[in-house]
């Protein structure tokens, strides 16, 4: 098969497009080929970079939330056909700790990831344990269901489960045109709160606002805290949906939480270390919530409300696997992406 194979970490130039041996089956697992997946800044961009922080073993070939069509099963495995649909879920749980037993499994701290622990979907097979296996409805496309399950369902997690957003709250949305910020204002709309998005340029803003936001900050150019107090009556916002941690930032954004108000938090590329009021957090009696991941529950229900139109992919570009580097370079050069950049690798659906 082809696949974007990684020898030695580096730049983009570490992605080159070789032919590789056909994944082997194992026992409870499936064959996809591979006709979409997304490119990521941490579980792709930073694998590319520096992978060994990460337990990854070269050769590795990234790409951790691949959609395709089933051409093999094993034995051993009932309910997943071949020439379903379906798209790989990312994550592979242990199955064992508490939080899995549970029916938390998006808590687990044993988890493995497609694309970093093992190969994933810049390829033209993948293989994944039956699991993983999500199948996609009709009426929804490869490219579409890549973007959509990528981190609609981890916002849902994050903003449901985590900080229980009420219908009628206010969610202020960090880094709201990224691929989790874009997930999380339609997630939060989804749930019946005001949004206000916080984004990097006006042009960004006005593309939140467009995603569903009701209200749009540009955090580069004013005082967001003072924006916030704003558009909210000086009370502050119910819910911080942070995905950032840059250090000017954050403090801004933690300081707009109302009274009694929570933040929620998961992803760190604006640096990950950040200052924090302690005084605040437990005067106005605030809660940080960290989290990741999500659950089956999570999926299915934003599968759903895909159907329904009521979440959608945000698709910046789609390029063929070929130009997996160029891809990556987009980020590294700083290019302003609206949405998900998409690998299409095997024909379009």
């Amino acid at each position: 098969m082809r696949a974007a194979v990684i020898r030695a970490f580096g730049g983009p130039d570490a992605l080159r497009i070789e032919e590789v041996e056909d994944p082997v089956l194992a026992a409870g697992e499936v064959l996809v080929r591979v006709r979409a997946v997304t490119v990521n800044r941490s579980l792709d961009i930073d694998v590319r970079r520096d992978g060994a922080r990460r337990g990854v073993v070269l050769p590795h070939v990234p790409g951790v939330d691949p959609v395709g069509i089933v051409v093999a099963v094993a034995d051993d495995v009932d309910g997943v056909e071949v020439g379903e649909h379906v798209a790989v879920a990312p994550t592979i749980r242990c199955g064992a700790c508490d939080f899995c037993t549970a029916g938390k499994e998006s808590q687990c701290p044993n988890s493995r990831h497609i694309g970093v622990h093992r190969w994933g979907g810049y390829a033209e097979l993948v293989t994944a344990p039956a699991r993983n296996i999500i199948r996609i409805p009709d009426g929804l496309g490869s490219a579409e269901a890549a973007v959509i399950l990528r981190h609609a369902p981890t916002a849902l997690n994050l903003l449901q489960s985590l900080a229980q957003v009420q219908p009628g709250e206010t969610v202020l949305v960090m880094g709201a045109t990224g691929g989790l910020g874009a997930a999380g204002v339609q997630v939060a709309k989804l749930l019946g709160a005001t949004v206000i998005a916080g984004a990097g340029a006006k042009d960004r803003v006005a593309a939140a606002v467009a995603n569903g936001a009701d209200h749009g900050i540009d955090y580069r150019a004013g005082d967001l805290t003072a924006e916030v107090e704003a558009l909210t009556d000086g009370r502050g916002v119910d819910v911080v949906f942070e995905n950032i941690s840059d250090p000017v930032l954050w403090p801004r954004a933690f300081a707009s939480i109302a009274y009694g108000g929570r933040m929620v938090t998961a992803g760190a590329h604006g640096g990950g270390k950040v200052e924090l009021d302690v005084r605040r957090l437990y005067g106005r009696r605030i809660r940080i919530i960290g989290g990741a991941g999500a659950t089956r529950a999570d999926n299915a229900a934003i599968l759903d409300a895909a159907l329904a139109g009521r979440v959608s992919a945000r698709i910046d570009r789609v390029m063929p696997l070929d130009a997996a580097a160029d891809a990556h370079r987009l980020f590294e050069e700083g290019v302003s992406l609206v949405g998900k950049v998409v690998l299409e690798v095997g024909p379009s659906s």
